[in-house]
């Protein structure tokens, strides 16, 4: 193990820089757009809600696989070229979207329907009192789901080894493949891994306690 991790320590690090970006991006943009679905899908306005319903249930239920190489081998037929990174952060966001959408409609519907008509009856507009006064209950309940979808999307990242993302797992399986020691790399990576969930694991408790302390 000591062998490997001295010989490819460079590999290793530039494959744990992408799967940190790549994570960090998809999080990102997941958490924007899972949460406007959530919103859409509670709009009065039934052609959004069923464009957020269409939107959530087609990515929540086909394979990760299948839309990153959508992105990967698909549309540069049709459309535009992308590399590796770009079509496997993309899959990775829509995939993860769908489920945070879920996780967080959930969270709005959890709090009293009052405080909505209570908003709107004191003059805000919808998405003034969907920002200021339900969002900010809602994630407050839904933070250890959204957590798990958080540490998930790391663990998903790895699907870019298989759209030569450069990422971690893709640097595990050209160290495997060199040096035959399957065992010792794949133990470091998952060692990598843990490097990265273990941390926000601990961080999303971290943040749970401190909001029950304050409720």
């Amino acid at each position: 193990m000591g062998t490997i991790l001295s010989t490819y320590s460079t590999p290793l690090i530039e494959g744990f820089k992408y799967t940190l970006y790549a994570s960090l991006l998809a999080l990102l943009f997941s958490l924007i757009i899972g949460t406007l679905m959530a919103i859409f899908q509670l709009s009065h306005k039934k052609w959004v809600q069923y464009f957020a319903k269409a939107y959530v249930e087609f990515f929540r239920n086909i394979p990760l696989l299948i839309i990153v190489m959508f992105f990967y081998v698909v549309a540069p037929l049709y459309w535009f070229q992308l590399n590796g990174f770009t079509a496997g952060t993309i899959g990775l966001t829509l995939y993860t979207s769908a489920f945070i959408a879920e996780t967080v409609r959930a969270g709005i519907e959890s709090v009293p329907k009052g405080q909505l008509e209570a908003g709107l009856s004191s003059g805000f507009t919808y998405s003034k009192v969907m920002w200021y006064i339900i969002l900010p209950q809602a994630f407050k309940i839904v933070i250890p789901p959204l957590g798990n979808q958080f540490i998930n999307l790391v663990k998903n990242s790895s699907i870019l080894a298989m759209v030569a993302g450069l990422d971690l797992m893709y640097q595990g399986d050209l160290i495997a493949s060199e040096t035959f020691n399957t065992f010792d790399t794949y133990l470091i990576v998952g060692g990598f891994y843990l490097i990265l969930t273990l941390p926000l694991s601990y961080l999303m408790k971290h943040i749970e306690k401190r909001l029950e302390v304050k409720n």
